[in-house]
């Protein structure tokens, strides 16, 4: 029924490339002060008011917590390898140092036994933006004791899954939890300046390397990787301001976390701002442990960035030429749908010397999804954006770039940060008053492309 949409096979990509889903713990699993857990930054930031669009929660999300089985099942029916999730730090560690909630540690084990047991290879992420508060409580990410925090909180997963978990990110989108969280204040925690953000940087780059480190020491033959937030970034003139706008806002987006880890600093020659991290928030012996050996570099594309000169534009001198005002299309958050793009970014992050192996860890769209009388869904536009970025992966294997997979974001409807429930990215759709579970079009999309063999 669907093969006419579907422009290449499975096969086309290789028969090692993998082919996965992921969710985050704080997005499904709901259980919000179950069986031991603490309370994370995203807990207290979205009870404060106006905070949420929708006005909703995460207490119990896609209930992830308790219908694991259900969903990793639906991963396993829709043709996937790979089920990658992330451990909640607040649930196996109560109060971000300290006491280890068995608890935690028992749920993540029975998480990973059923990926298992259906032959899923589990991607475990470490740290998707759930900081426990009671660190937050102490400073953060601003504050240098998150470093030392997070190293242990690693050495504790590493010692009770690494005998089964060989795939590990440690990191998602630093990028996204430091500006957002710490700069604009439009997620978790809420803090607004540079004053927080440039320590935030550091730390979560020195935590980066250091939770590598711990799982290369902890776990045999482990694949060890990080996964960046990237957007192409185009320079909406060829002016010299232009032209100069876009290799800052590169060195923000795009290099922020990579060239650190490769052993290169931070990116001041395009973006001095960052010097300031040298002179006020870093000691002399951090630059030996900002970098670290991954061996895969997880890249997150949605769209690309065409940017411009602001002068008006405090500190960074840079807007957005947003997609709507140059009339291209967009997703339903009004993100320009640009499968070459992704090309674009894999290439560019495939050109340095440090970077082994790439990994789309996520991709994924939010488009309102409409039910038929028959119940179905048909989400034909997700469907058409996934194609179209795939063609991107496929084109940059052709050329030789080393693109090991792609990871769908995301398997089911869930609690998208700020958005709420109101954007939905999944593959399934979730009824989120009786929980019921509905394969949208683009999850049969899947079935269909990962089951043809010729």
């Amino acid at each position: 029924m669907l093969q006419s949409a579907i422009p290449f096979t499975r096969k086309d990509f290789g028969d090692d490339f993998l082919w996965g889903v992921t969710i985050s713990a704080f997005q499904n699993e709901g259980a919000h002060d179950l069986d031991g857990k603490g309370a994370s930054i995203w807990d207290t930031f979205s009870r404060r008011k106006g905070k949420i669009r929708d006005k909703t929660h995460a207490q119990v999300a896609c209930d992830f917590y308790n219908r694991y089985t259900q969903d990793i099942l639906l991963a396993k029916m829709l043709g996937f390898n790979v089920f990658r999730f992330s451990l909640s730090w607040a649930r196996i560690i109560p109060g971000g140092t300290g006491a280890v909630n068995q608890a935690g540690i028992d749920f993540y084990h029975r998480v990973i036994d059923a990926c298992l047991e259906l032959g899923l290879e589990p991607y475990v992420t470490l740290y998707h933006w759930d900081l426990p508060q009671a660190l937050e409580n102490k400073g953060g990410w601003c504050h240098r004791g998150v470093v030392f925090a997070f190293e242990n909180y690693v050495r504790v997963c590493a010692k009770a899954f690494g005998n089964k978990v060989k795939n590990w990110i440690i990191l998602n989108e630093p990028f996204g939890f430091t500006a957002l969280g710490y700069m604009l204040g439009v997620h978790a925690p809420g803090k607004i300046g540079l004053s927080w953000f440039l320590p935030a940087v550091h730390h979560a780059v020195m935590a980066q390397a250091e939770g590598g480190r711990v799982i290369r020491e902890e776990v045999a033959g482990a694949n060890i990787g990080t996964a960046l937030s990237c957007s192409q970034v185009i320079p909406f003139t060829n002016n010299e301001k232009d032209l100069q706008a876009a290799r800052k806002a590169d060195a923000l987006f795009n290099r922020l976390f990579l060239e650190p880890s490769l052993g290169m600093g931070y990116p001041v020659d395009d973006f001095p701002l960052l010097k300031r991290i040298e002179r006020r928030y870093a000691l002399w012996r951090d630059w030996d442990k900002l970098a670290f050996d991954f061996d895969f570099i997880g890249v997150q594309n949605y769209f690309p960035l065409v940017v411009k000169y602001n002068a008006f534009m405090p500190v960074v001198n840079i807007s957005e030429v947003k997609p709507r005002a140059r009339n291209v299309p967009t997703t339903a958050l009004g993100w320009e749908i640009n499968g070459n793009g992704l090309y674009e970014v894999l290439k560019q992050f495939a050109a340095y010397d440090g970077v082994k192996k790439l990994i789309v860890t996520e991709g994924g769209a939010a488009f309102p999804d409409l039910r038929a009388e028959d119940g179905s869904i048909h989400d034909t536009d997700r469907i058409q954006y996934f194609s179209e970025y795939l063609e991107g992966v496929l084109k940059a294997k052709k050329e030789g770039i080393p693109v090991d997979g792609y990871f769908a974001w995301t398997l089911t409807d869930n609690f998208e940060w700020a958005e709420g429930y109101r954007a939905r990215f999944g593959l399934v759709h979730i009824d989120f008053e009786t929980q019921h579970r509905t394969i949208k079009s683009s999850g049969y999309w899947f079935r269909e492309l990962l089951n043809l063999t010729t």
